[in-house]
């Protein structure tokens, strides 16, 4: 008598290789966004408010992208939040008339605490992995540490700002791309045991 093989496991290995590649690109992204924030000299406000805009509008369409990838309402929701979250800032920061260094702290922080609760909260809800709940609260407490140091300190100046969210996006971007690689494993892990059950169908 052969097997019945489930729709859902079929679509494991899939939605495993979407996630893994999502957080290894946004990885990558916040790795090369803090390399240049730190690394840029004499940087200006102007800079600043491109470079996060353009950091903040790409993790926007790749949350938005893993929000479509999720099977359950609850990711769904949690990603697509995110998204908005980062379109959000994006666009203020770019919007804004005249931009000073104090409005793009504010608008950094914000952005850094209500995306990190967002996070922390998806963490605590259904619809994922133990490893991806782990996941999203220790992104969620990294975003909100870096939000809190930020509104603790408004006056910052575009040298310290650069460094503060060059520092935040390496730590961030090094964090994502190690849990893609894990995503990707566990991935080809649940494939092999698919594979001989559909053999032995």
């Amino acid at each position: 008598m052969g097997l019945v093989r489930l729709p859902e496991a079929e679509g494991l290995p899939f939605m495993f290789k979407s996630t893994s590649t999502s957080l290894i690109l946004l990885g990558i992204l916040a790795v090369i966004v803090g390399i240049i924030a730190i690394a840029w000299p004499s940087v200006t406000i102007l800079a600043l408010v491109i470079l996060f805009a353009i950091y903040a509008f790409m993790d926007a369409g790749l949350q938005a992208a893993r929000a479509f990838g999720s099977r359950s309402a609850g990711p769904v929701f949690g990603h697509l939040l995110l998204a908005l979250i980062s379109l959000a800032a994006g666009v203020v920061a770019v919007v804004w008339p005249g931009p000073t260094a104090y409005v793009l702290v504010i608008i950094v922080a914000a952005w850094a605490l209500v995306g990190g609760v967002v996070e922390i909260f998806a963490g605590f809800g259904g619809g994922e992995t133990a490893g991806m709940r782990a996941l999203f609260i220790i992104s969620g407490l990294i975003s909100v540490a870096f939000g809190i140091v930020l509104f603790a300190h408004p006056d910052a100046g575009a040298v310290a700002l650069a460094l503060l969210f060059g520092l935040y996006s390496l730590i961030y971007g090094f964090s994502q791309i190690m849990a893609g690689v894990q995503v990707r494993q566990l991935g080809k892990s649940a494939q092999q045991p698919l594979s001989a059950l559909k053999n032995a169908a």
